[in-house]
């Protein structure tokens, strides 16, 4: 079984930085399109940024020059960089992987736990 696990959240003021980690970890054969979503109180789960396999990167025009996103395929990790941080980026951080367990298995998704990122105003 996959599992994502983060880390890196945690409360910042208006223009501090944070680096998110994500491992995924289990029987993981290939890992094509690795990304973060983020879910602020009351409001949809919305894509941040994602980086395919090759380092193809995009993001949401809310985080665009503040936000990067990378990844160590070595180590099936991927980070988000995030700078300039602003109160509108507070919210529950999710980790995603598209994946394959085996050669033979189907793509598959799994999801993080969240972390959370606060900045204060």
């Amino acid at each position: 079984q996959v599992q994502l696990v983060e880390s890196g959240g945690g409360l910042v003021q208006t223009g501090g930085s944070l680096r998110l980690s994500c491992a995924a970890s289990g029987s993981i054969f290939m890992i094509n399109n690795m990304a973060w979503y983020r879910q602020a109180p009351g409001k949809q789960r919305e894509l941040v940024a994602g980086i395919m396999s090759g380092g193809i990167t995009n993001y949401a025009d809310s985080v665009k020059g503040r936000f990067t996103i990378s990844r160590d395929n070595a180590k099936n990790t991927v980070y988000l960089q995030m700078n300039s941080l602003k109160p509108e980026d507070t919210a529950v951080y999710y980790c995603y992987a598209y994946f394959r367990a085996t050669f033979a298995s189907r793509w598959s998704e799994v999801w993080g736990q969240g972390t959370l990122v606060t900045v204060s105003s």
